[in-house]
């Protein structure tokens, strides 16, 4: 590569005041400095220049962790997982003090979400996840054997070390340690753009993994920097099969949209694409005002995850009743709304102005519109006969009266990542349609924010997709 400094000094100092500093870690090492500026006035940051020779690997040489045994790197992640949960140097405290500066998502939010990031570094999970997606660890630390071949012929196949980009989401701090674990267990190299809705999370733990393991196989073997999503200067030269074999890519339609100008022979995309989720709830929720109650505290739950930011969150929400019972419910659910949890906190932001002018126009149009509460942040519900024609966001429900959850399954599509109903027992009977129309994950209401690592996401396992599968025949 020819260019190692693509990007000229900031104008401006790191002054008390000024933007917001953001280190890079690249294989093992911080490195810090101001160099360039990114943001709006409100939300100023600063980085390091990119150095882009040193945040690749190359191909003439194996990857520092290819051929360590992968017990051994459980064990690093295990010791990784602790050191975050004491958090002895500090370094979860600074990032988490860092994004509260520059996060859309409130400071109780980013606390519990922080204190609850070394629970992902599990050997018991990291385990499941091994046997679940790849059928075992002598896959990654070997070459296993492969019988029954219709030829006769006896083959051997191995999940060989992935060289990978990841496009990180911010909405979740959980993303940036879940590319890390799975990047340790597939031994690969790795390089984690940092979005710029998360700038620390990443960083913060690949510096607790090298105060762990200072400068093991594992520790060399990810980079963490910041640069502007789409700028080609960067992505034109990082994003080639010379040095990476595949694009781990989560976000929005233009992020996916943008990765794959760059996907051709030898450079594949993995894609966690945008993804929006929906509940069903049966006529059985009005029960009791007991039973309605537990239905809309749920539903809320689900609602809210990260503040609705998760592709996780129920935005549409289709209840099996009439206009009157559902009525009754939209109450009960608004008011759920501003309550504080453990993925939410009790006030998120005011509504933007474009939302509220959609919203200002229903108001109007009673009683095929019905809306309850305001635009501070604290959660707002909309009561209409088809789903509206705007992406419900900030707190705010659509729900929508059917008069079977069979009708409901029809709104699901491509696009539906988690469909939560009620009552639980009814899942079976919609499984099947809601799987066909598109949809990946069917729980229990109430349970959209409890993912299982190990079994499939968004449609595929992440560690079977992460690795290249390499064959020796016969």
């Amino acid at each position: 590569m020819n260019t190692t400094t693509i990007d000229k000094p900031a104008t401006t100092a790191n002054a008390p005041g000024g933007p917001v500093p953001v280190c890079h870690v690249i294989k093992g090492r911080v490195v810090t400095g101001t160099d360039v500026e990114y943001g709006p006035a409100r939300a100023r940051f600063a980085t390091p220049a990119l150095d882009l020779d040193g945040m690749v690997w190359p191909r003439r040489e194996p990857g520092p962790a290819f051929d360590v045994p992968l017990a051994e790197i459980m064990d690093v992640l295990v010791q990784t997982g602790e050191r975050l949960t004491r958090d002895p140097d500090g370094l979860l405290a600074e990032a988490l003090e860092f994004s509260v500066l520059t996060s859309p998502l409130p400071r109780s939010v980013l606390e519990r979400s922080y204190a609850s990031l070394g629970r992902l570094f599990n050997r018991r999970s990291m385990e499941f996840q091994v046997q679940q997606e790849l059928g075992g660890a002598d896959v990654l630390d070997g070459w296993r054997e492969v019988d029954g071949a219709p030829s006769g012929r006896r083959h051997r196949t191995r999940a060989f070390p992935p060289r990978l980009i990841h496009v990180i989401a911010g909405n979740a701090p959980g993303v940036a340690a879940l590319s890390v674990v799975r990047g340790a267990l597939t031994k690969g190299v790795h390089l984690l753009k940092l979005p710029s809705n998360d700038l620390f999370t990443a960083t913060a733990i690949l510096r607790v993994l090298a105060a762990v393991a200072p400068g093991h196989p594992v520790t060399r073997s990810f980079s963490a920097a910041y640069w502007r999503g789409g700028d080609e200067k960067v992505e034109g030269l990082l994003f080639r099969p010379q040095f990476f074999d595949k694009l781990v890519a989560w976000g929005g339609e233009s992020t996916i949209r943008g990765a794959r100008q760059y996907i051709g022979p030898g450079f594949e995309l993995v894609a966690f694409d945008p993804k929006t989720s929906i509940s069903l709830i049966g006529r059985e929720a009005f029960e009791s005002d007991a039973v309605l109650a537990d239905v809309a505290e749920r539903a809320a739950a689900d609602a809210t995850i990260m503040n609705q930011q998760a592709c996780a969150s129920s935005r549409v929400q289709f209840v099996e009743a009439g206009v009157q019972d559902v009525d009754r419910y939209c109450a009960l659910l608004q008011a759920r709304l501003g309550v504080e949890r453990e993925t939410a906190s009790a006030c998120g932001n005011p509504l933007a102005s474009d939302l509220r002018d959609e919203i200002d126009g229903l108001r109007d149009m009673q009683p095929h519109y019905r809306v309850w509460g305001g635009y501070e942040g604290r959660g707002l519900v909309i009561r209409s006969e088809e789903p509206v024609d705007f992406h419900p966001d900030g707190r705010v429900v659509n729900v929508v009266p059917v008069a079977s959850l069979d009708e409901a399954v029809h709104h699901a599509n491509v696009a539906t990542q988690t469909v939560g109903v009620f009552p639980a027992s009814r899942k079976v009977a919609l499984r099947n349609a809601l799987a066909a129309a598109g949809a990946q994950r069917v729980v229990a209401l109430g349970q959209a924010a409890m993912f299982e690592t190990g079994i499939s996401h968004d449609g595929f396992y992440p560690l079977q997709r992460f690795v290249r599968w390499v064959n020796d025949e016969g």
